[in-house]
């Protein structure tokens, strides 16, 4: 139960950080709510509460969302992205390529949360 609350609190935190980075963004009311929602799933796992029907739905439209907006060239990417030693956005497919893996970030650290929920 101790490991829950660390992992889930650190990652509601570090949602936190990953909610406020969305301000400047040019979709920022979308992506700080679903930032929102995996700090509350987040908190809710500190507490040791695990809803499985919303935990299922968020995972699965994460998942969803980041097979729709998965890059082509995932090598091509994070090339740019070192080339260019900083987060600034330079095209569109770099803001969709970072989103695809602020999706699945959501689904991996939510999964623990959902085996969880399905497992009792």
């Amino acid at each position: 139960m101790k490991f829950n609350k660390i992992f889930f609190g650190i990652w509601a935190l570090l949602f936190v950080l990953f909610a406020y980075w969305q301000i400047n963004d040019p979709d920022p009311e979308v992506w700080v709510s679903i930032y929102a929602v995996a700090v509350i799933f987040c908190l809710l796992g500190v507490r040791g509460i695990f809803p499985k029907i919303p935990l299922t739905l968020v995972v699965i439209l994460c998942l969803l969302g980041a097979i729709y907006f998965f890059p082509g060239g995932v090598g091509d990417w994070v090339s740019q992205e070192w080339a260019q030693k900083d987060l600034t956005m330079k095209t569109q497919q770099m803001e969709e390529n970072r989103e695809t893996f602020g999706l699945l970030i959501i689904a991996v650290v939510l999964s623990p949360a959902l085996w969880k929920a399905w497992k009792v």
